[in-house]
């Protein structure tokens, strides 16, 4: 079986997957970090000398490779990944493959995100909490869709992660 955590920057996929792979015995994959390793470059990298259709195009073709594995996998998704290239139908589609949106608030997300925006290049330019809350209420806007097609929803809005953790479990049952 596949889990695939998909859901916006800062939800907890990589640090709940983490998790969910070590309760579970499976192995953990963050699929930036993959397509890192298999690029020898990081993902702003790519972005920045190969540009975004290359980046998308990778990512689509090294998500096929991981879903078309026969191993137990808990899969981290990149917050774009549901929204390019028909990838959301390859999870929904593949009946090896349960996928989950971490479903976190604006306000929440906002919280989370501003105290570590140097770490990501998306929104490191963003000088407020205003400007930070616009540009995440622009795009989960837009990505909600795509998000909300996963096999379950789980809101993780003041939740602990232990309570997370057994949710997601007892999704899988």
């Amino acid at each position: 079986m596949i889990i695939v955590l998909l859901g916006y920057m800062g939800s907890g996929k990589s640090t709940l997957g983490k998790e969910l792979a070590t309760a579970l015995k499976y192995s953990f994959l963050d699929l930036d970090d993959y397509i890192s390793d298999k690029e020898t470059a990081s993902v702003g990298e790519i972005f920045k000398t190969k540009g975004e259709i290359y980046f998308r195009k990778k990512e689509t073709a090294y998500l096929k490779d991981i879903i078309g594995t026969s191993e137990n996998i808990v899969l981290a998704l990149g917050g774009g990944t549901p929204c390019y290239s028909n990838n959301m139908e390859l999870l929904i589609n593949n009946s090896k493959v349960v996928s989950f949106y971490l479903k976190l608030s604006i306000p929440l997300l906002v919280d989370r995100l501003f105290t570590e925006k140097e770490k990501r290049p998306l929104i490191s330019h963003m000088a407020s909490k205003e400007d930070l809350t616009e540009f995440i209420g622009k795009h989960l806007f837009e990505r909600s869709q795509y998000y909300s097609l996963a096999h379950h929803v789980i809101n993780t809005d003041h939740k602990l992660q232990s309570e997370i953790l057994e949710e997601l479990q007892s999704q899988l049952i």
